[in-house]
């Protein structure tokens, strides 16, 4: 458990999905190919990102502590993503799917979770075009970046899907400089 909270407290060491990076159009950001892989999700809807993405951190930390099927241990891992389905208005509540990537040495195999609300996700293959930035990201900062990444992408004549769109994290609350977030927004014809 120490190594677990030790990796999520500090973001040190942790693995990541693996994808294929393509040469970018744009200089302000990546294309990324992600290769198919199991990730464990949960589901929540709500009107604030911020504390969607907490409660679903929380279920999926448990899972990870050994409230599965199993009661086995599974390493942290980065990025923390979060699909962002957003409600119909202002005043609508949006969808918010949190997400672990499974290590690849459970890939073949992961745990099945305890928590109903907790499942596992088959993502194929897909390719997002991501905006890196970094600071202590909030629903306002996610806000911000997308556009950006929207606007470079409409300058570039690219098309992609407006929604869902992704949010990631790499870095737990107590890494106080350098920090890594991230958008991503799906190229067109792509629907993880």
């Amino acid at each position: 458990m120490l190594k677990a909270l030790g990796q999520a407290l500090f973001s040190t060491g942790l693995k990541n999905p693996k994808f294929t990076a393509e040469e970018a159009k744009g200089q302000d950001y990546e294309i990324r190919t992600y290769h198919p892989a199991k990730w464990v999700s949960t589901t929540l809807s709500g009107m604030q990102g911020e504390e969607c993405i907490k409660t679903g951190f929380r279920r999926l930390f448990s899972y990870i502590q050994g409230s599965n099927q199993t009661k086995a241990k599974v390493e942290m891992t980065a990025p923390v993503t979060c699909r962002v389905v957003p409600g119909a208005g202002p005043a609508c509540e949006s969808q918010f799917t949190v997400s672990f990537y499974i290590p690849d040495e459970l890939q073949a195999n992961p745990p099945e979770p305890g928590d109903p609300d907790v499942f596992m996700e088959d993502r194929k293959e897909f390719t997002a075009y991501v905006r890196t930035y970094g600071g202590f990201s909030n629903d306002d900062m996610k806000r911000e970046e997308l556009l950006k990444l929207l606007e470079s992408l409409k300058r570039d004549g690219v098309e992609f899907v407006e929604q869902p769109y992704y949010t990631a994290g790499y870095d737990s609350p107590f890494k106080l400089t350098n920090r890594r977030n991230e958008v991503w927004v799906l190229k067109k014809a792509e629907q993880p």
